[in-house]
């Protein structure tokens, strides 16, 4: 301390003064602002390399930060940053919060739609084959008594579309002429 440098406050304040001015001109402005303990550690080990090399016997406990501000010729354009940084941040926050509000019900519905796709996939299955056993049923009757099966099959199909129909006419084959129309389904007051 005494014989290796000629003025030891003074260099340590050139050596500090230049330290913290390469890293601060290394880092951006807003990085120094939020990691001031990073930027505080980094300046300490320099400087202690650096008054270490001189051997002045010094060992640098602990750096502080105290003010760290912009120059007053640039605060109205640093200010424009972190007002421009923190919309950034907020338009990512609501695109997020869009995002974990849609995904979520999208990737729902496209479940579902699968889901009601698979059961009416099945359900069109289970009545193919439903379809198949009854038509197999009917073949095997048929094969046994083929008339009588043709005639409860005739007789079925009449009684499901017989009802569905508003007027009925009944025309015998063996007819040659023209059988008069009977009225069957109509109301018994208005024929007279």
């Amino acid at each position: 301390y005494l014989f290796k440098v000629y003025d030891v406050e003074r260099t340590i304040r050139d050596i500090s003064e230049a330290v913290v001015r390469r890293i601060a001109g290394n880092m951006p402005f807003d990085v120094i602002l939020s990691k001031r303990v990073e930027f505080a550690a980094a300046a300490h080990q320099e400087l202690q390399e650096i008054i270490d090399s001189y051997e002045t016997g010094i060992k640098i406990i602990t750096i502080k930060l105290q003010d760290v501000n912009p120059p007053d010729q640039v605060k109205a354009a640093f200010n424009e940053v972190n007002e421009a940084i923190q919309d950034k941040e907020r338009a990512i926050n609501q695109a997020q919060e869009i995002y974990n509000n849609q995904v979520p019900r999208a990737r729902g519905e496209a479940e579902r739609t699968v889901a009601k796709a698979e059961g009416y996939a099945m359900e069109r299955v289970n009545n193919a084959k439903g379809d198949v056993a009854r038509f197999l049923s009917v073949l095997d009757k048929y094969k046994k008594a083929k008339r009588v099966t043709r005639t409860r099959l005739y007789l079925e199909a009449l009684s499901s579309m017989l009802p569905q129909m508003k007027e009925v006419y009944i025309v015998d084959g063996k007819q040659k002429a023209l059988l008069p129309f009977l009225s069957i389904g109509k109301q018994k007051g208005a024929a007279k």
